[in-house]
């Protein structure tokens, strides 16, 4: 069966999250992608996490996340032969997909304006921390940064307490899809309208986009919404995380419809709420007309609710009532062993160097008709040096030596940084 994107080829440039997770949607929509790394390879191979830290010798969990199924070919472009080699990879592709920052492309020669006249039916996509005009168009970006200018961080977390980090990188990842979608589109455009263009987006374009209806709501109303911890700065009412007796937590969005709320009271024991004006259509469970006072009656009698049942005591009643909007919260262990996740395959499994099977999160586009598919484990480092550069006209020669090049700067690289640190091979031995 054919993937809707099969036959096209990608040359990705990136490091970190938010450009190579936009080009593993590719891949896994049938897209031959071709990481170009650097001697030292992208530096997310070497990333160990925070706890029970992978172990020396494997690949960074980072990498491992969104750069599976991916060919690897390493490459000095400082070098000639690197850089030929490089744009031998540019004249057969369809998309070159970057997230360096436009004065490192420009010092290599690799801007859109250069590329663009001498591949002129290649799609030039490229994502940045701030967006591509403006004063802060090179400034350096991490996922934390994007999320505080864009608003997220300050409406996040508690009132009384400084803004939070949301749990996860969620501005990496969004800048990812858009691009992605970006690269989509403009592939379309050139299918349809014979012309080839540039794609760019940024972390900050993706925070307001995860921010639509908020901002919005601002912009129309002219409101201050602070943030409001456990509930979303612009929903009053029982909309809210709520801990239970055995310390779960259970979030409740919605309850659809009067029944559901009036066996909700029951189970609960809140007959009070059953017969509370306040609380007796959909809408007001999402605020209608309430003020900011009973909102928070509301969820002081909620949280009592709550701790007064086990986790599993809510979630036996919860199954039952499908008009009740509603979940557990689950760490990410659970996640990855939910029963949904797998009958989906939003989880997968690749296989790690010295760690063997493990679960990532795996293609979650589904298309009848030319479905995309997982296609392999993270690449070593260079494995596709030799059959790539050969398939471009390379000789065995100069491919090795380009191999060879890599490798010397690479050692070159490890021993300044174990000098640096204060190790030497006695130590390490």
């Amino acid at each position: 069966m054919p993937e809707p994107l099969e036959g096209f080829t990608v040359i990705e440039m990136t490091v970190a999250v938010q450009g190579p997770a936009a080009a593993l949607y590719l891949r896994d929509m049938g897209a031959e992608v071709i990481k170009v790394e650097p001697p030292m390879g992208d530096a997310s191979r070497y990333g160990r996490g925070r706890q029970n830290e992978t172990p020396e010798g494997t690949i960074g969990p980072q990498y491992v996340a969104v750069n599976r199924g991916k060919r690897s070919v390493c490459l000095d472009v400082a070098t000639e032969a690197g850089l030929q080699a490089l744009h031998l990879l540019l004249a057969g592709a369809d998309v070159f997909l970057t997230n360096y920052r436009e004065p490192a492309l420009l010092k290599m020669g690799l801007s859109y304006d250069e590329l663009h006249g001498r591949y002129p039916d290649l799609i030039y996509a490229s994502v940045n921390g701030f967006g591509p005009a403006g004063p802060d168009r090179d400034k350096a970006m991490l996922d934390g940064v994007a999320a505080t200018r864009g608003g997220l961080v300050n409406h996040t977390g508690y009132a009384d307490r400084e803004p939070s980090l949301a749990g996860a990188i969620i501005v990496d990842t969004s800048g990812a899809m858009q691009l992605a979608l970006g690269v989509v589109t403009a592939l379309l455009a050139r299918q349809r309208y014979q012309i080839s263009q540039r794609v760019q987006t940024s972390a900050l374009g993706a925070t307001l986009w995860l921010q639509q209806w908020e901002l919005t709501h601002v912009s129309m109303t002219g409101a201050t919404l602070t943030r409001d911890g456990n509930h979303h700065p612009n929903i009053k009412g029982p909309y809210g995380i709520y801990r239970t007796k055995d310390g779960g937590a259970i979030m409740i969005a919605q309850t659809m419809a009067f029944e559901a709320w009036d066996a909700f009271c029951i189970f609960s024991e809140a007959f009070d709420l059953a017969i509370d004006p306040r609380f007796q259509t959909p809408g007001q469970r999402l605020g209608a007309g309430l003020t900011e006072e009973d909102s928070k009656q509301v969820r002081d009698r909620l949280t009592e609710i709550f701790s007064d049942k086990t986790t599993q005591q809510w979630e036996d009643f919860l199954y039952t009532q499908p008009e009740i909007i509603w979940e557990r919260a689950r760490d990410w262990s659970e996640v990855l062993a939910d029963e949904q996740c797998v009958v989906n395959q939003y989880v997968t499994e690749v296989e790690i160097p010295g760690l063997g099977k493990r679960k990532t999160v795996g293609n979650l586009v589904s298309l009848s008709e030319t479905p995309g598919s997982v296609k392999g484990d993270p690449p070593v480092l260079g494995e596709a040096n030799s059959e790539v550069l050969g398939r471009l006209g390379l000789s065995p020669d100069e491919c090795a030596s380009i191999e060879q090049h890599a490798s010397t700067v690479r050692a070159d690289l490890i021993a300044q940084i174990m000098v640096a640190s204060g190790k030497t091979n006695q130590d390490e031995s």
